[in-house]
């Protein structure tokens, strides 16, 4: 009778100690941030934009909104290989934040009336406009309404070529291509005489090594596109948070360093660093 009240009691202390150590192994990304005991979060980027964010072929991540992304994550707590970065393409990121997917987005995330019906934004931390890509020897389009006549790339799903067309340039001649990386050959080969999209984009294209010297941005800034970090609507503290976190960023001069290491060999003429919670429409 003894032996058995001995080995419940043991039983008891054994599964209590199981416990014990399985809380404490527990990396489940919760917000919480306290960096040290290894827990990890999940943050959306892109991974197809050079300059901006790109999975490298050695399967790390780089680019103006990556190291924006650690910056952020690093402030809340995370050690940069607690960090679980994950595809966001455009179509999908308000769904992945109100799922739960990621903790935030940073993928040049433009702040507008209808995202922010179903997402929160911290930031702005870029103020990006619309452009256009054109040879580094083309003198020949100094304007948007120059753009008439001549070939603009446009990527299938992307409004910006159409937009150009319909109220700045109605004569331009719009050719549908896959992808930006098949405007960049068509330019370079002259099937075609200018890309558009936002000038960050462009830029981290420019930048690459294959293309340095090869194209300009021509300066229209068509548009003010302001990207934001994408969170969980009503999250108020985690936006108070990671708004400092920008903050802080630009204070200390990383948010310089990042722009330019990223677009720096494209000549790209950012805009400051935007004020927290300042929209330029």
């Amino acid at each position: 009778m003894q032996l058995r009240k001995v080995t419940a009691a043991s039983a008891a202390v054994l599964a209590l100690a199981l416990a014990a150590t399985a809380c404490g192994s527990d990396t489940k990304d919760d917000g919480a941030g306290s960096g040290g005991g290894g827990e990890k979060i999940t943050i959306g980027i892109k991974i197809d934009q050079p300059g901006l964010g790109l999975k490298t072929p050695d399967g790390k991540f780089a680019g103006f909104d990556v190291d924006v992304a650690t910056y952020i994550a690093k402030e809340l707590g995370y050690d940069a290989k607690n960090i679980n970065f994950v595809e966001t393409k455009s179509a999908d990121r308000e769904t992945a934040i109100e799922r739960g997917d990621v903790k935030f987005i940073a993928a040049t995330y433009s702040i507008n009336d209808e995202r922010q019906q179903k997402v929160d934004f911290a930031g702005p931390y870029l103020l990006a406009h619309q452009d256009v890509l054109i040879r580094a020897d083309d003198n020949t389009i100094k304007s948007p309404e120059d753009l008439n006549k001549k070939k603009l790339c446009s990527v299938t799903g992307s409004t910006s070529a159409k937009n150009v067309k319909e109220k700045l340039a109605p004569k331009a001649q719009l050719q549908n291509y896959g992808g930006y990386s098949e405007c960049l050959t068509g330019l370079e080969n002259k099937a075609i005489d200018a890309l558009t999209t936002d000038d960050s984009i462009l830029a981290g294209y420019a930048a690459q090594e294959a293309h340095k010297g090869k194209f300009k941005l021509a300066g229209f800034k068509m548009t003010n596109e302001n990207y934001g970090i994408g969170l969980k609507k009503g999250d108020a503290d985690l936006k108070k948070k990671i708004d400092a976190a920008l903050t802080k960023m630009v204070s200390d001069g990383s948010w310089d360093k990042a722009v330019e290491a990223n677009f720096g060999p494209a000549g790209y003429k950012n805009e400051p660093a935007p004020a927290i919670g300042n929209i330029v429409k």
